[in-house]
């Protein structure tokens, strides 16, 4: 019994510390459905979220068919409209991608598209991985 009462405060404090950092998981895609990933949403000493993107088997976007230049990762919220976060490339042999950003709003739903140009304002292409249920 007396392990137990040692190993309390403890496991309170480890799920008190994963509460504080909400996870948004990718739902599979029909585009890739080899590529998976998460986020992870902290929010800062100035009230700012930091995202922390990342993503496995994600297939260069020249393989896709059609093929595509880049990947974008956007974000959405209940406070403003969609959001461009940035650009996500995999690398590595494990097709391996990551993304921080930092947004002043809570996010709703995150989604990777396929873009032909990086320097777009607005999604246009296909969505690769999303949050949205």
């Amino acid at each position: 019994m007396k392990p137990i009462k040692s190993i309390a405060p403890l496991l309170f404090i480890v799920v008190a510390l994963s509460s504080c950092t909400p996870k948004m998981t990718f739902l599979n895609s029909t585009i890739a459905p080899a590529a998976t990933g998460g986020i992870t949403v902290k929010k800062d000493k100035n009230n700012n979220y930091i995202l922390n993107v990342s993503v496995i088997n994600l297939a260069e976007p020249k393989q896709l068919t059609p093929p595509k230049e880049t990947y974008i990762v956007w974000m959405e919220s209940d406070e403003s409209s969609t959001k461009k976060l940035g650009q996500i490339a995999p690398r590595s042999k494990a097709l391996k991608g990551e993304l921080r950003a930092t947004s002043t709003d809570k996010p709703k739903e995150i989604y990777i598209t396929a873009e032909n140009d990086a320097n777009i304002t607005y999604p246009t292409g296909d969505t690769i991985l999303t949050t949205k249920r």
